[in-house]
């Protein structure tokens, strides 16, 4: 009899642990879904406030699973898109604080939503001043966003990340090529939206490449 109960209790404890993180994924999921839809649907004169709100309500996900990375990694990302709209120096808290739950999530699982902890570390440390204003260091982007896509290499989101790097660093002829990897990208049925975004911001980085590679050759005689 003792050992039915034991082994009931192991079960129960099983099932919960299971319905516990299938409520986890669902939260987080919803918080992808609203996410897109503030950045690409809503009205950037709203985005400030709709952040600020769902930011809070990642930290509160956060703080229920403290354990898991995928809050964490949702978190930071919410916190860094939150900096964006916010803009100006008062951004910089926000991004340190997201610089700061990615990293938490790095600890508990690097590879966690196909590696998005290296996609979204290594877009802060390019897009963040460098010092003495914040933390920015594009050789720490660099080494992030080639360990997203060794652990991701024909996402979206790690191609279009790359790509917009190298951009910043005038290294267009690379940048064609990665952009142009992550229009080939497979779609994620769970995310229409965020692919659709993506797919419009990387024709837009692709097209910025290619206009500067462009310009460089009219004005070198040796094409001519």
């Amino acid at each position: 009899m003792l050992r039915k109960i034991v082994v009931g209790l192991a079960m129960f404890s099983v099932m919960g642990s299971v319905l516990a993180a299938d409520s986890m994924e669902r939260s987080v999921q919803q918080l992808q879904r609203e996410w897109a839809m503030i950045l690409y649907q809503g009205s950037e004169s709203e985005q400030e406030a709709a952040f600020e709100i769902l930011s809070q309500r990642a930290h509160a996900l956060t703080t229920q699973y403290p354990k898991h990375a995928e809050p964490l990694v949702w978190e930071g990302i919410i916190l860094s898109t939150y900096a964006g709209a916010k803009g100006g120096l008062s951004a910089l808290t926000l991004v340190a604080e997201a610089r700061e739950r990615l990293q938490q999530a790095e600890q508990i699982n690097p590879h966690a939503l196909n590696g998005s902890v290296y996609t979204s570390l290594g877009s802060l440390y390019y897009q963040v001043p460098g010092w003495p204003i914040g933390f920015g260091d594009d050789d720490k982007a660099e080494v992030y966003l080639k360990r997203a896509l060794e652990i991701n290499p024909n996402g979206i989101d790690p191609n279009y990340f790359y790509g917009d790097f190298l951009i910043d660093q005038r290294r267009y002829k690379e940048a064609v090529t990665v952009l142009r990897h992550a229009l080939d990208a497979p779609k994620r049925p769970n995310r229409p939206l965020a692919d659709a975004g993506r797919r419009d911001e990387t024709h837009a980085k692709l097209a910025q490449a290619q206009e500067q590679l462009n310009t460089m050759a009219s004005n070198d005689p040796a094409s001519w």
